[in-house]
């Protein structure tokens, strides 16, 4: 049988193309949008879909901030800087409002206000949760791992240290999965709806 595939030295490549091959293929990515506050209480709120948490015990959150040039984006300059942020889960209703937050702006800008969005501080942490999210977490940073040398992109770890889950959802500590309706990141301008195609299958014993 043939292999009837295109291979790629990922060296040979611009970062440009790396990075459209990569977001292309794994595909759909959650979507952590990020809620931050620096040292003078300015807020910042960013969606990041390089984001997933990766442990239940110690319960662990991942998300890999970018750089512009050598400087770190406002939302990693944040918790480096306070040690805390937010994860908030972006639903159907929240999508046009998690979009406006995803430009660059300036670090005096506050996104949640431009976007009509309502936060809060979190029950432990002074980084702010968007009140409207149906699923937030409080985290801690654990700690940041640099990519490459000068780094490209900080990886952040975090420690979850609250859960906020809106309580129609629930069903003891089980999430209904189709209510969330959370909204997930395709490559490009896209995204797209979980419960689209949503099936389930029993692992095997």
């Amino acid at each position: 049988m043939s292999d009837d595939t295109s291979g790629f030295d990922p060296a040979d490549l611009t970062g440009t193309e790396r990075y459209k091959l990569l977001i292309g293929s794994v595909v759909p990515r959650p979507i952590g949008w990020i809620g931050t506050v620096d040292a003078d209480g300015v807020r910042n709120l960013a969606p990041y879909s390089f984001f997933n948490v990766v442990a239940g015990t110690p319960p662990t959150v991942v998300f890999s901030a970018g750089r512009r040039g050598d400087a770190a984006k406002d939302t990693l300059a944040n918790v480096l800087a306070t040690g805390e942020f937010t994860v908030n889960v972006v639903d159907e209703d929240l999508a046009e409002a998690m979009n406006l937050t995803s430009g660059e702006y300036g670090p005096e800008v506050d996104e949640a206000a431009m976007a009509g969005i309502e936060m809060a501080p979190g029950a432990v942490v002074a980084a702010p949760q968007v009140t409207a999210s149906p699923v937030r977490l409080e985290c801690r940073l654990v700690r940041t791992v640099e990519l490459d040398e000068p780094p490209t992109n900080t990886v952040v770890f975090g420690r979850v240290v609250w859960i906020h889950v809106r309580s129609d959802l629930l069903d003891g500590t089980r999430v209904d999965p189709i209510r969330l309706r959370a909204v997930g990141r395709m490559a490009g301008s896209g995204y797209t709806r979980t419960v689209d195609g949503y099936f389930e299958m029993d692992r095997p014993t």
